[in-house]
């Protein structure tokens, strides 16, 4: 994270995300959060990078992950438009490390105050980790299980498609047949990448062809730091005792360590310095009941969000119910139109472009997800009060296309939108287009 916030404040991004806006689309409940003068956003991801700077070092751990924490977490909530799969991630995680004794061996923290060594840790730590890393592939695997990705081979076909100068690649790329393979290599490598790295047997085979995969999508498209933080982050499937291990030159048996003894006391014992690289990490049975009821409460949402696109009717590829939030990651590729409309009483209409409101970034994520189109048509309504009109409704024209259809209308054009509350099943946008999935593969 350092090195991405050093990268984001060296290109422009706080400009472009938090200068250049008059808008902001705001997340249910937290639209009283406001971003900085640009100033002081370039100091906000200044500290920002001081602390994750901090975090990996271990220096002054509870308090710089808690500040990353709510500080990252405040630059997600400023504006919708904002939000992407690994940044959510990067919140959770930190949320759960600022709980756990992340700091408790290699660190500033235990150089300045040898007390707070341990040599064990509680198992439950270890797992909780990995089950946040593992929610995040299967449900990426599952959200693939759909005829575009696994009978049309999209969207990878489009991507591909406009990938053909690739070095060493690019010649394929343009051919259906690659891009339906791959579609299926990503839908097998999220669904079962966990089991795989779960099994001591497997375990370093999973894990170079995980570096392989991510390696090899971060080359093929513009994704940020993901492929990097996923690597990273697969690494807690690995026996708690790999780094001392690895730091010792045992690279043989890295991987096929057992799993640590039990340790069947309450308590953890002070061990010196001398004694930490003798001691595996060795799991604590008794967990405190406050303990659990947490890691319930954060096992059942991890769980229930990705989920709960099903309590809603339609595709959620086309109505975004329950799109965020839910690891729905690279599953669709959607361009959008909209232009909002004024009906007054008295017969006159008044077109009103999104460009009046938002910058083109904002504009191309608005235009085809319906709760955005929903949030600056309440604005629209608000401006236009101000502005002295009144007596009219507003409308929204709109045309979406999603993973190479035809475009088609994703509003229903007759609804009033300032009539509407999003606080259920949007009815107000239509059904998802029913024509046949583009480059669907013939049988033979």
């Amino acid at each position: 994270m350092f090195l991405g916030i050093l990268r984001f404040l060296a290109t422009g991004w706080i400009e472009k995300m938090y200068g250049e806006p008059h808008f902001f689309f705001a997340y249910p409940g937290f639209d009283w959060v406001r971003p900085w003068p640009v100033w002081g956003m370039y100091l906000h991801y200044s500290v920002l990078a001081v602390l994750a700077l901090a975090i990996a070092l271990g220096a002054f751990h509870r308090i710089a992950t808690l500040l990353f924490v709510i500080g990252f977490a405040y630059t997600q909530l400023i504006d919708v438009t904002n939000y992407l799969n690994h940044h959510y991630l990067v919140v959770l995680l930190g949320m759960l490390l600022a709980w756990l004794p992340a700091n408790a061996l290699w660190s500033i923290d235990v150089w300045r105050d040898p007390q707070l060594r341990r040599a064990t840790i509680s198992a439950w730590m270890v797992w909780l980790l990995r089950f946040q890393v593992g929610v995040v592939y299967v449900f990426a695997g599952l959200a693939k299980a759909k005829v575009d990705w696994l009978l049309g081979g999209q969207p990878l076909n489009l991507w591909l498609a406009a990938r053909t100068e690739t070095p060493i690649v690019g010649p394929l790329l343009d051919e259906p047949r690659v891009a339906l393979a791959m579609a299926w290599a990503g839908f097998l490598f999220d669904t079962t990448i966990v089991a795989w790295l779960s099994w001591r047997r497997t375990r370093l085979v999973a894990y170079v062809v995980l570096i392989a995969f991510h390696g090899f999508t971060g080359y093929l498209f513009n994704i940020g730091m993901f492929p990097l933080i996923m690597t990273s982050a697969a690494l807690i499937f690995f026996p708690p005792s790999w780094p001392r291990r690895f730091r010792r030159g045992d690279g043989v048996n890295l991987v096929h360590l057992s799993q640590p003894k039990v340790d069947k006391v309450d308590t953890v014992p002070r061990v010196t310095s001398a004694k930490v690289d003798k001691v595996d990490t060795v799991p604590r049975m008794i967990v405190p009941r406050v303990t659990r009821i947490i890691i319930a409460i954060h096992v059942v949402l991890q769980l229930a969000l990705p989920l709960r696109h099903h309590l809603y009717p339609g595709d959620v590829l086309w109505n975004e119910d329950g799109m965020r939030f839910a690891w729905h990651v690279m599953i669709r590729e959607k361009h959008g139109s909209a232009m909002f409309e004024a009906r007054f009483a008295d017969g006159r209409r008044l077109e009103i472009p999104p460009s009046n409101y938002l910058t083109w970034r904002q504009e191309r994520e608005m235009g085809a997800q319906p709760d955005l189109i929903l949030q600056l048509a309440h604005h629209i309504g608000d401006d236009l009060h101000a502005k002295g009109y009144r007596g009219f409704t507003l409308h929204a024209n709109t045309r979406v296309s999603l993973n190479g259809r035809s475009p088609e209308p994703l509003i229903d054009p007759a609804v009033n939108l300032l009539a509407i509350r999003d606080l259920g099943p949007r009815t107000w946008v239509l059904g998802a287009p029913a024509s046949v999935v583009p480059h669907v593969m013939p049988l033979r």
